[in-house]
């Protein structure tokens, strides 16, 4: 009977002075998480309440065990997005058997741990947190390391030659840290990577051609550094690339005319804020996947590809500030092929070298357009009526030398949220219809020639912040419905010929900050009521016909920087 119990509590453990490897694993990976726990700060989601000694460690939150280890030895630790802070503890490194760390979208600060010993680690996760440090030597010996993302932190020095020895990664994810130097080479020898994001960095020098053979590779991003010289040709032999982002850097060089045959598989094309130049390439519209193209403030010439009308799933096209020409129908002919992209919501082409009125076919693209910039172009003539087709649009900007009257052309779009019409050569009323656009957040519509009465409609537009109509030939009195815009927080009626007295309910506009009245022919008091607008940093009132006294509360604007009262008939003594 005792040998039976002594063999009953020998298999149990019970007795042994030394227990199992796996037991003293366990132990040891215990003791390693409470050291973490001791060293965060502030837990407001209580994620560790459940890390104490009387649960077993297998059931703390973030925590699983591997089988193979009897439930004892910890194979990922997962407390993403949980709000906490501290130092991450060095301790973690003694966790030998992790698999997954993933303490991502936390508050974390100090310096990474090290984790050279962690040979098992697959998927390193510590982005969106704080940490300042360097990428530490001994993160080449995590060897089987498949996702590393340290993303969104505030990481030094120069991007780690070593880097390029863990050869089985398959995504690197550095985006949005402080990183310097050059790219390394090394990097192409990452042969497995399908996801290589640089970033948001001041990487500088010139893109290494050994990145081409990274055969696998999907994502490239190394956007928002201090890249220059062109793209090597070697890239373009990535068919497999999805998105290909270069942006916000000083690349420069023309686009190979081949480009849309060998990235046949792009599905974004991120190239703006550069120094690329010549024409367009037709061949884009090959790429019969891509949904983005984004080739904004760089050089391009030429007119926008009328192939870009094959390309189906398009959602977004972004040229503006660039030199892209259209005079004729022949140059224009892009707007009526792009009528067959249906799912497209967005086409920037401002700030180029468009001439010519606006084709009617403006009318026939997708009925999903949501925004349509067009502003600082030589575009003349009337908007087409078709315009008005457009019902899904949520932003219109249309600067230009444009004439003729508006009315008829909007009134559809209830959508619309910012109405650009500034600097143009518009006449006629300003149609009373845009007090049916309820959802205006923004209308400018300065520097035209419109004339006749503000419209009281405009006081219907009740989540309007911003109402631009300077520099027309407006006349008759200020609407007292303009008090109802709660959410008003600029307003410039001034070098107009506006008269009578300032309305007074022009006083509960509580949010207002900039007040421009100025150069009209206003008369009467200025209201007291004007007193109450305690956000005001501007207000001008100058070049007007008001007299009596300055009413003693405007010295009770604490906000108040510019006040221009000059060249009225105002008397009394200056609060």
């Amino acid at each position: 009977m005792l040998v039976l119990l002594a063999l009953l509590l020998l298999c149990r453990g019970i007795g042994s002075t030394h227990g199992s490897p796996d037991d003293h694993a366990g132990d040891s990976d215990m003791m390693s998480l409470l050291d973490f726990k001791r060293a965060i700060t502030s837990d407001p989601k209580r994620a560790l309440a459940s890390w104490n000694t009387s649960k077993p460690l297998c059931r703390w939150a973030g925590v699983t065990c591997g089988r193979a280890h009897q439930g004892r030895v910890i194979t990922s630790l997962e407390l993403a997005g949980q709000g906490l802070e501290g130092e991450i503890t060095s301790s973690l490194g003694n966790l030998t058997f992790l698999r997954t760390l993933n303490l991502s979208a936390n508050s974390f600060s100090g310096r990474l741990p090290p984790l050279g010993r962690l040979s098992k680690l697959e998927v390193l996760d510590l982005s969106q947190n704080f940490l300042y440090d360097t990428i530490p030597d001994g993160i080449t010996n995590c060897s089987s390391l498949r996702i590393l993302d340290l993303s969104k932190n505030f990481l030094v020095g120069e991007l780690y030659l070593k880097v390029g020895l863990i050869s089985g990664l398959s995504a690197l994810n550095l985006y949005r840290n402080i990183l310097t130097g050059t790219i390394p080479p090394s990097l192409g020898n990452m042969t497995h990577l399908e996801n290589l994001n640089l970033g948001g960095n001041n990487l500088s020098g010139s893109i290494p051609p050994e990145l081409g053979k990274l055969s696998n590779l999907s994502i490239l991003f190394l956007g928002e550094n201090r890249l220059s010289g062109g793209i090597p040709q070697s890239l373009f032999n990535l068919s497999s690339l999805h998105a290909l982002a270069l942006d916000g850097n000083t690349l420069r060089g023309v686009l190979p005319p081949n480009i849309g045959y060998a990235l046949p598989n792009l599905r974004g094309l991120f190239l703006d804020n550069n120094m690329f130049g010549g024409h367009i390439p037709a061949s884009i519209g090959n790429c019969s996947k891509i949904e983005d193209i984004y080739l904004g403030s760089n050089n391009f010439s030429g007119p926008v590809p009328r192939s870009f009308g094959k390309l189906s799933k398009l959602i977004s096209l972004l040229l503006y500030e660039n030199m892209i020409e259209a005079s004729n129908d022949e140059s224009w002919g892009f707007l009526h092929a792009m009528g067959n992209c249906t799912l497209l919501q967005t086409i920037f082409l401002d700030y180029n070298q468009l001439q010519g009125g606006i084709p009617s076919s403006i009318g026939n693209m997708s009925v999903n357009l949501q925004y349509l910039a067009l502003s600082g172009n030589r575009l003349s003539g009337t908007v087409p009526p078709s315009i008005g087709n457009l019902h899904g649009l949520i932003y219109l900007s249309l600067g230009n030398d444009l004439a003729g009257t508006i009315e008829g052309r909007f009134e559809k779009m209830t959508h619309l949220q910012k109405l650009v019409l500034e600097a143009n050569n518009f006449t006629g009323a300003i149609p009373p219809s845009i007090g049916n656009l309820t959802n205006l957040i923004e209308l400018r519509l300065s520097e035209n020639a419109f004339s006749g009465h503000i419209p009281a409609s405009l006081g219907n537009l009740q989540f309007l912040a911003s109402l631009y109509i300077s520099n027309n030939n407006l006349s008759g009195k200020i609407p007292v419905t303009l008090g109802n815009l709660q959410q008003l927080t600029f307003m410039d009626l001034g070098n107009n010929n506006l008269g009578g007295k300032i309305p007074r309910t022009l006083g509960n506009l509580q949010q207002l900050i900039e007040m421009d009245l100025g150069n009209n022919n206003l008369n009467g008091k200025i209201p007291v009521t004007l007193g109450n607008l305690q956000q005001l940093i501007v207000m001008d009132l100058s070049h007007n016909n008001l007299e009596g006294d300055i009413p003693s509360n405007l010295g009770d604007l604490v906000q108040l920087q510019h006040l221009d009262l000059s060249d009225n008939k105002l008397k009394g003594i200056i609060p």
